[in-house]
């Protein structure tokens, strides 16, 4: 980027890689970064560097979390007898700030894509199989996104779910196919968990 300091260059260099960020926003902020207080830049500096090094997956749900266990499931006033199966953490995020659940989670870290190379391995399945083998849920809830990969993801899971006394649920279509969960307005989602489907 010809004018700009290497230091600048490489700012804006690194903020355009984030998504939804362009080579303008990029320099947008870049130069706000310059403007603020330095206490300001540095804060957002250690912020970054903290979540690199002391976020971490739950051992149990996937969920993101600090400590081994997050704060769902190391919370004794959840309902252990329900497990609500997302994408993403983004998603459990999303579904839990409805307030109308308040049972477990299990987070696969994608979906199944062959199209993409992302295949059941590659997600956290083998996890939620032994989970429900070991656990004492009565009702799984299949809360992946309404999309192509995301109805098969469900598919393949309640399938693989059969062998178990589990009653397997969807959510509600109150959720529009092909749109996704972290960008749904808290009433939808709501609306979707109160009047999920069984499969």
């Amino acid at each position: 980027m010809s004018g700009h300091a290497g230091a600048v260059s490489d700012l804006v260099d690194q903020l355009s890689k984030l998504p939804g960020i362009g080579r303008k926003s990029a320099e947008r902020l870049a130069f706000h970064l310059l403007r603020v207080h330095e206490d300001e830049a540095l804060a957002l500096a250690s912020a970054i560097r903290r979540v690199r090094t002391d976020v971490r997956y739950c051992s149990v749900c996937y969920n993101l979390s600090e400590t081994e266990l997050c704060r769902i499931c190391s919370d004794p006033k959840r309902d252990t007898t329900r497990l609500c199966v997302v994408e993403q953490p983004r998603d459990l995020l999303s579904l839990d700030a409805s307030g109308v659940y308040s049972g477990l989670y299990h987070v696969l870290l994608g979906r199944i894509a062959p199209l993409d190379g992302i295949t059941p391995d590659q997600l956290t399945i083998d996890s939620l199989v032994e989970r429900v083998r070991t656990g004492n849920f009565s009702e799984i809830i299949m809360a992946t996104n309404p999309t192509v990969e995301g109805d098969g993801t469900s598919l393949y899971l309640s399938n693989l779910m059969q062998e178990f006394p589990v009653e397997i649920t969807r959510l509600a279509r109150g959720i529009t196919s092909g749109s996704v969960l972290e960008y749904a307005n808290r009433e939808i989602i709501a609306d979707a968990l109160t009047g999920r489907q069984r499969l």
